[in-house]
């Protein structure tokens, strides 16, 4: 018996040693693909075109995961690039003599508002180069229209058709589906956060009227912002804009045409052949084009030497929650540790806080504004808002010294609130589950999810929650050097397009992630003699691939299936997670 479990031990430990070696070796081979297929240096041949096709979602840095668009067919890297790189690309193109203009080939882009906005100004800086913008799709939808209309040429299928339609919010509501359940969401978000309509749907089955009044108005500006740029852009007067968008006149390449909404109804082979003449290629010779992720890792050369003062760009992105941040959420452990280590790096002169959430937990968000405070006595601290900063993502922004935001930007909310679900019915009438509790004083009980909150209990939830909205409107007055009682007038949880942002003085400036870099660098004295640094710092591949291969990866399984409709899947999940006292906008929300 002693040598039976001999053996079977040394069997088993081979078996182990020999799972490790091939692991490492799989690892060791797939990290060389990936870097390989990733890292090439692409030569760009003269006269070419650069070639942007928006494939994946553009978030504002480049993924983590290194498999990512990773194709084992071809074992090539089709990696989505984050919205930095892409103002980088666009930017080395200007200055890259072998590029003659760009070929925008989409018909949607996915992004949000501001993202779409900023890169729409980068290519209107880029067309002072002199270079060439053509545009052409199979049919365009408004966001991808809105970035097409700066084009020197507009083209669209003979076939095809524009959405020009308005914008509309679309938000779910999940109380019918709770009723159903027996499952009671108990709120309390106090008596001062009548927008704070991030709860709506799990009391509401419509929305309320102070939510529609705030979402209209929002809309609006957002809408607004968008017709003028299109107006300027084509020389289509805003009156007649909105007439062609309540008749849905665009669903006609003939009437796209007619309305000078694009310069022609054309084929794709007909608009390679422009741009061939454009580029004096020969009509029977190919194009040279580059594609926009391959571009790169194209060099252009420069001769400034290496910059020894950095700026710091710490991007914070997702869902604000406690702990570790993962490829979707903030996590306040993470995002505060990165903060104060680009504020210890004697190297760093200035931060540049690139916040793009709409919120979170309450908590987490504090977390994280005081390392800002902190690294904000040592040096500048810039924050660039994204496509959204809202309520925790604007908690977190109120000690930077200076706050650059789009006019489409999502922001203020300024408020809080609290969920405590009650799972007593669904146990009791629809498992048939009975629960009882032994307790040692009178509110040990508290917060209890298998039964309901007592008045008692109810009212001291609602004394914290009044408390942090106190705390959140005072911190907003001395930061913005506002009247306290005038940051409570346009607080209540109401959200805010940049451009009212602006006017309210919830934000310095419009400007997109470059504009806060060039100021960052102006406040610290630098001038032009810096480079950029950023953070959170990049896991180690093999830290990255164990996480593919547990966790991480079961996400992009379900992201890559359920396509459009993964947003559904996350508001479920959002739903689930959700616990305490919260900070965030309506995220059960889709503008369209």
């Amino acid at each position: 018996m002693k040598q039976f479990f001999k053996f079977m031990f040394a069997s088993f430990a081979g078996t182990i040693l020999t799972f490790i070696v091939i692991f490492l070796m799989f690892a060791g081979i797939i990290a060389s693909l990936v870097a390989m297929s990733g890292d090439e240096e692409v030569k760009v041949k003269d006269h070419s075109v650069l070639h942007i096709k928006w494939n994946t979602e553009i978030r504002d840095r480049s993924s983590d995961n290194p498999f990512e668009g990773f194709d084992f067919a071809t074992m090539k890297s089709n990696k989505p690039i984050g919205l930095y790189q892409i103002l980088k690309n666009i930017d080395k193109a200007a200055r890259d003599s072998r590029i003659d203009g760009i070929f925008l080939d989409m018909e949607s882009i996915p992004a949000g508002m501001a993202t779409s906005e900023e890169i729409r100004n980068k290519l209107i800086d880029f067309k002072e180069s002199g270079k060439f913008i053509v545009s052409y799709a199979n049919g365009y939808d408004q966001k991808a229209y809105y970035l097409a209309s700066l084009a020197d040429e507009i083209y669209l299928n003979a076939e095809g058709s524009i959405l020009f339609k308005g914008l509309q919010a679309q938000l779910m509501f999940f109380k019918g589906m709770l009723d159903k359940m027996d499952i009671d969401m108990q709120i309390v978000r106090g008596p001062n956060n009548k927008y704070k309509s991030a709860v709506e749907p799990l009391m509401l089955e419509h929305v309320s009227k102070a939510n529609r009044e705030q979402l209209e108005e929002l809309l609006n500006s957002i809408w607004g912002k968008f017709i003028t740029a299109i107006s300027d852009s084509r020389g289509i007067s805003i009156d007649e804009l909105t007439e062609i968008a309540n008749k849905l006149e665009l669903s006609t390449a003939e009437k796209a045409l007619e309305y000078k909404f694009i310069d022609g109804a054309i084929y794709r082979d007909e608009v390679i052949s422009i741009l061939k003449k454009k580029t004096g290629i020969e009509e029977d010779d190919k194009l040279k084009s580059v594609s926009f992720a391959k571009y790169t890792n194209a060099k252009v050369k420069d001769n400034e030497g290496l910059k020894r003062d950095k700026v710091a760009i710490v991007f914070a992105e997702g869902s604000i929650v406690q702990g570790k941040s993962d490829g979707t959420n903030i996590g306040s452990a993470t995002t505060a540790a990165a903060i104060s280590k680009a504020r210890k790096n004697k190297k760093v002169k200035a931060i540049v806080f690139r916040v793009n959430s709409g919120g979170g937990d309450a908590l987490a968000s504090e977390v994280i504004r005081r390392e800002v405070e902190l690294a904000s006595k040592d040096m500048p601290v810039i924050v660039s808002m994204g496509n959204l900063a809202a309520s925790g993502g604007y908690w977190i922004s109120t000690s930077a010294d200076y706050i650059f935001a789009q006019p489409t930007t999502i922001t203020g909310s300024i408020g809080v609130f609290g969920v405590i679900p009650n799972f007593e019915g669904l146990m009791k009438n629809k498992l048939g589950i009975n629960v009882d509790n032994i307790m040692t004083n009178d509110n040990s009980d508290f917060i209890d999810v298998m039964k309901p909150l007592s008045p008692y209990q109810h009212a001291k939830l609602d004394e914290v929650i009044t408390k942090i909205y106190n705390d959140f409107t005072e911190l907003v007055a001395t930061s913005r050097n506002l009247d306290i009682s005038y940051v409570d007038s346009i607080a209540k949880g109401r959200v805010w397009s940049g451009v009212d942002a602006l006017k309210l003085g919830l934000v310095d400036s419009f400007g997109g992630i470059e504009d806060a870099v060039d100021y960052a660098a102006e406040k610290a004295e630098l001038g032009t003699n810096y480079r950029i640094v950023t953070y959170p710092q990049r896991k180690e591949f093999i830290e990255q691939l164990m996480e593919e291969l547990t966790g991480q990866a079961s996400q992009t399984i379900v992201k890559n299936e359920l396509g459009e409709y993964y947003r559904y899947y996350q508001n479920i999940q959002t739903l689930k997670n959700m616990k305490g006292v919260q900070a965030r906008i309506p995220f059960f929300m889709e503008i369209n």
